[in-house]
């Protein structure tokens, strides 16, 4: 399957590959010099059919890797230091400030169905029935955006703090500091109670996926976190990462108990505000994470048998994001050089655990992303040292 100038046609947007033009040519990814060409001729109402992620054995180059749906135009900023301004050469090859940044509702034609099952999640539906798919994404609203707008009164700057679960930030007195940003990014298990000194108080955005909120209830009880946070005007993100998502997001726009898979029976909307305002949930376009990985974090685990279990974490997607929708950005509780001095969570305040490096995400790869963003001052990485 070639991309071509109608994808995206229903939407509006635009498929394109990263110089902005419309072709099937891409450059050479890393993990591999095999290309593979596409399995689905079928007519553009029909979807293609469904690949197996077990027919692979290391990560497929299709040759439209590299085409991703963009937006006509970035959002508008009049922020004099904005990263999007940097000077940095690599992060100005990579950066693609109209990346569409989210899925909606009349976002999946069939030619971008067929497109995008050649891909794993989150990064697309490869072994997905459409129908079930399509189930949650019909019901998904056009999001509101841009995600953040400046606040009246300052310098016309969007200005955020996205705050780990990192070890190094219990005792580090930043929350003040933190909550002091126009807007503060958590993810999964954001304990804020306890912690306010170190973490902060405030949740402007949450980024989680179905099984990060259920499952950081169920672990971190202990630690006095009931729910995600509900602060008033949050915003909800989440990250597609499967089926069981879908059925997540299905059973959570309709009001209704998820109807199949891991959490099937579990009611959604008890984690979050009620009532849930749909207008303040978002999920996160494929092509955007996928993007994100190949243009920032690779791993060689793609070119392993394993290569489909890799993926960035959500703390790595939640501060990507935030390059994309914020003028200025600080990582507090994100992985550094010295991170074997620090527990793994900063609630475990009484033990000293060791950050596990299992095979689904790359933490050295995300380490060296991040002193290297801050090093060419794209972000300020709150280092203890």
């Amino acid at each position: 399957m070639s991309p071509d100038t109608s994808q995206g046609k229903e939407s509006g947007s635009k498929v394109l590959d990263e110089r902005g033009r419309h072709s099937t040519t891409s450059h050479p990814d890393p993990t591999t010099s095999k290309k593979t060409t596409d399995t689905s001729q079928q007519t553009p109402d029909t979807p293609m059919p469904i690949l197996y992620k077990k027919n692979f054995t290391a990560y497929p180059q299709w040759d439209f890797e590299n085409v991703y749906s963009l937006k006509s135009s970035p959002w508008p900023t009049t922020c004099a230091r904005s990263l999007r301004h940097s000077k940095d050469e690599t992060f100005r090859k990579d950066f693609l400030p109209n990346s569409r940044l989210f899925l909606q509702k009349d976002d999946l034609n069939m030619s971008e169905w067929n497109r995008l099952s050649h891909f794993t999640g989150p990064f697309g539906f490869m072994q997905n029935e459409y129908k079930e798919v399509m189930a949650s994404v019909k019901l998904i609203p056009k999001p509101k955006e841009p995600l953040l707008h400046p606040k009246a009164g300052g310098d016309g700057c969007v200005t955020c703090a996205v705050v780990g679960t990192g070890g190094i930030l219990y005792g580090s007195k930043m929350g003040e500091e933190i909550d002091a940003h126009d807007y503060v990014f958590r993810m999964n298990g954001a304990v804020i109670k306890g912690f306010e000194e170190d973490v902060g108080r405030r949740t402007s955005v949450y980024v989680h996926t179905s099984y990060a909120i259920v499952y950081s209830v169920k672990k971190l009880a202990q630690h006095g976190f009931t729910s995600a946070p509900h602060d008033e005007g949050i915003k909800y993100v989440m990250i597609p990462e499967g089926m069981r998502d879908h059925y997540w997001i299905e059973a959570l726009l309709k009001g209704n108990r998820v109807s199949a898979g891991e959490f099937i029976n579990y009611e959604p909307q008890k984690y979050y505000p009620t009532p849930f305002n749909q207008s303040n949930f978002y999920v996160l376009h494929p092509d955007f994470l996928r993007y994100l990985r190949n243009r920032f974090i690779m791993s060689e685990t793609l070119k392993t048998k394993h290569w489909w279990l890799f993926r960035p974490t959500n703390g790595a997607f939640t501060l990507l994001l935030a390059l994309h929708t914020c003028d200025t950005v600080d990582a507090y509780g994100f992985m550094t050089n010295d991170y074997a001095k620090y527990s793994n969570y900063y609630v475990e305040k009484f033990q000293k655990t060791n950050v596990i490096f299992y095979i689904n995400h790359d933490l050295n790869v995300e380490k060296d992303l991040w002193h290297r963003l801050h090093d060419s001052k794209i972000i300020k990485l709150f280092q203890r040292n």
